[in-house]
């Protein structure tokens, strides 16, 4: 079992001055049932969970209930065939040709089986009672170049976002769990969660990992939210830098 490095309080406090208009979610994997969260009572797909957390509601799905191809491929389980040779990828027309489509499975982020990842849970940030994986978040622009800046803060890592037309869910919820770095995608692009209008279209859907939290949670608790150069007097602010830095004469 990890050691604790989620700041629920700090999080709360500091997402809350975002103004988010859905909630964070956090999501764990997990190989038994999570305790304490209740298991979704009906079948829904992988991205539906994050809805149902938007919702208020925390709850954990296990393999049986998942009603889309998609999501017990990118944990490790088996599918039907007609989803892995590509037909119906292009049955749905996102793509022209089966091959088209095949060609995402050797991309597609997807845990190994042999990890036996079987539950993964999903909760509100104000109701979270396990210890998080990643810290999924829906901003609009001016929130995400905050949520967006704060990684990069104290590291100057780029930023960069990877998606598919079709299974959305391998690169919000599996990528950043596997390689520790952040994603982003936009919602009303994805195929899947555009249909079953899991988000409102043109927000950007940033996943955090858990090994970026403590990176963050300083960053944003230190760097300027607004930064001078886009407050009113940012043309003076950024006509004394340049002076300072004898990047301008003075006048």
């Amino acid at each position: 079992m990890k050691s604790s490095v989620f700041d629920k309080s700090a999080w709360m406090e500091l997402l809350g001055k975002l103004n988010l208009e859905l909630p964070a979610v956090a999501v764990s994997y997990s190989i038994k049932p999570p305790e304490g969260v209740q298991k979704v009572e009906e079948n829904v797909a992988f991205c539906d969970m994050l809805k149902k957390a938007h919702e208020g509601k925390a709850l954990y799905i296990s393999p049986e209930n998942h009603t889309c191809g998609a999501g017990p491929y990118v944990i490790g389980k088996g599918i039907y065939s007609a989803y892995e040779t590509g037909e119906f990828g292009a049955g749905l027309q996102v793509f022209n040709h089966f091959r088209a489509m095949a060609r995402l499975y050797d991309v597609i982020p997807r845990i190994d089986p042999g990890r036996n990842i079987n539950y993964i849970a999903f909760s509100p940030l104000d109701k979270l009672t396990f210890e998080p994986d990643l810290l999924v978040v829906a901003a609009d622009v001016d929130q995400a170049e905050i949520l967006l800046r704060a990684s990069s803060y104290s590291t100057g890592k780029v930023w960069t976002s990877r998606s598919t037309g079709v299974m959305g869910c391998a690169w919000i919820f599996i990528l950043p769990y596997l390689t520790g770095e952040l994603n982003y995608i936009i919602t009303g692009m994805g195929h899947g969660m555009k249909m079953k209008k899991v988000l409102p279209p043109g927000r950007l859907l940033i996943s955090i990992p858990y090994d970026l939290f403590p990176t963050m949670l300083q960053n944003l608790q230190t760097m300027p939210w607004v930064l001078p150069a886009f407050r009113p007097d940012g043309g003076e602010f950024m006509g004394k830098l340049m002076m300072e830095l004898g990047l301008k004469k003075s006048e």
